[in-house]
């Protein structure tokens, strides 16, 4: 590739280095230009060498003993050759290992924000705690029943990346304003990436829920997969998360009802090869839990009332006010904990008496503490207490197979 330095500029004094020299054609003139490294040659580029590519590529730069230069431009690196007589070359920039470690790191962190995280969490630990409780002796820890669970967790958590994305699809405008930092309101994924990934995961669970074979898993991915659409896409007499009844209903339904029964059904059932029966424990998670999710599907728009309200989004929270709005949900859990409290009470077993009593009275302890304690004019306080109320949800999928 030829080359041409030409145009009258001056070499700025951070140019002058102690090795190398550089003839630059100016205006008739040789002008000295002292280069080193590449910061050096950076530094020249700054100064003029934008001005330089415009010009007929017929002359070639003259060498005072340079080895050799370089100019990067859009993932190019130009390599001035100092031999005289040797025109302007160029290379493929090379690939550095830690650039690409970062870009992987990058990547996947873009992911883990789109995917929404805290849904992954609860809907991993909700279907194990429910596996949990069709197990009857030691002996149903088998290789059996964890490909069982294994295969329902991974339907389940692929049918979650496409709920929660196909939220944020039909939710730009309102992120921008409510939640900034997630992918698609920042940019970081175009509308047709997030599609396609939203897409891909929803084809994902169905395939492995129909090549499981397993009746309660497909119903279960297939009745969110309606719920889920129904909530987010906009298309008449859809976009039920409009409606703060209707959109707190679809939650109740998924989290409570579904996820409950479906996957109980799918161990007891597919895996186990038993009759279905809807024992006390099962009764009793789907019962705090529909109290859970309600709570839940309520709080999580306390944060979002400047949006929704923008938008037209009619939730409890801009309906009723944010302090309504909270205390309701505080009162709904502390009332779910003391409900835990009588049904731990009344079990045969003093191992589960004594862990769920105690275990639930201290999360309604803590809960009505932080409650207490809450700026409620501040939106960053709010939103961490609604990643406390995930936290505590968490948690009482950790107490739920302790109920006997």
């Amino acid at each position: 590739m030829d080359s041409l330095i030409r145009g009258p500029f001056t070499i700025p004094s951070c140019l002058q280095c102690r090795t190398v020299g550089l003839s630059a054609i100016t205006n008739g003139h040789h002008v000295p230009v002292q280069v080193s490294n590449r910061r050096s040659w950076t530094s020249l580029k700054a100064f003029n060498f934008e001005k330089l590519e415009g010009y007929p590529m017929n002359h070639y730069v003259r060498s005072i003993g340079l080895k050799s230069a370089s100019y990067q431009k859009h993932g190019m690196k130009y390599v001035v050759n100092a031999t005289s007589g040797h025109p302007v070359e160029s290379e493929p920039e090379a690939y550095n290992s830690k650039d690409i470690w970062e870009s992987i790191k990058t990547a996947l962190n873009v992911f883990y924000r789109f995917s929404r995280p805290h849904t992954v969490i609860g809907t991993a630990m909700s279907i194990i705690s429910v596996s949990l409780l069709a197990v009857k002796s030691w002996s149903d820890f088998s290789s059996l029943f964890f490909i069982g669970l294994l295969e329902a967790v991974v339907a389940a958590l692929f049918m979650n990346v496409y709920i929660v994305g196909l939220n944020q699809l039909f939710d730009i405008a309102i992120d921008k304003v409510n939640k900034p930092y997630l992918p698609l309101a920042s940019g970081e994924y175009s509308v047709k990436m997030g599609a396609t990934i939203v897409l891909s995961f929803a084809i994902m669970s169905f395939w492995l829920g129909y090549v499981v074979g397993s009746w309660p898993l497909f119903w279960a991915l297939f009745i969110s997969f309606l719920l889920g659409t129904a909530y987010s896409i906009n298309i008449p007499l859809l976009r039920w998360k409009r409606f703060a009844f209707v959109a707190a209903m679809c939650i109740l339904a998924v989290r409570a009802v579904i996820v409950q029964l479906a996957f109980f059904l799918h161990m007891e059932t597919f895996v186990f090869r038993r009759p279905a029966i809807l024992t006390r424990p099962l009764i009793f998670a789907t019962s705090f839990m529909s109290f859970f999710s309600l709570v839940i599907a309520m709080f999580k728009d306390i944060p979002d009332i400047d949006g929704d309200r923008i938008f037209g989004i009619q939730s409890f929270s801009v309906r009723l006010g944010q302090k309504r709005v909270f205390w309701i949900c505080i009162y709904l859990l502390e009332m779910a904990y003391v409900v835990a409290v009588f049904v731990g009470a009344a079990s045969s077993f003093l191992w589960s008496k004594l862990l769920t009593v105690l275990g639930h009275v201290i999360l309604a302890s803590i809960l009505w503490s932080r409650a207490k304690s809450l700026d409620l004019s501040s939106k960053a306080a709010i939103t961490s207490f609604y990643m406390f109320i995930w936290k505590l949800f968490y948690v009482e999928y950790l107490l739920i197979p302790l109920v006997r």
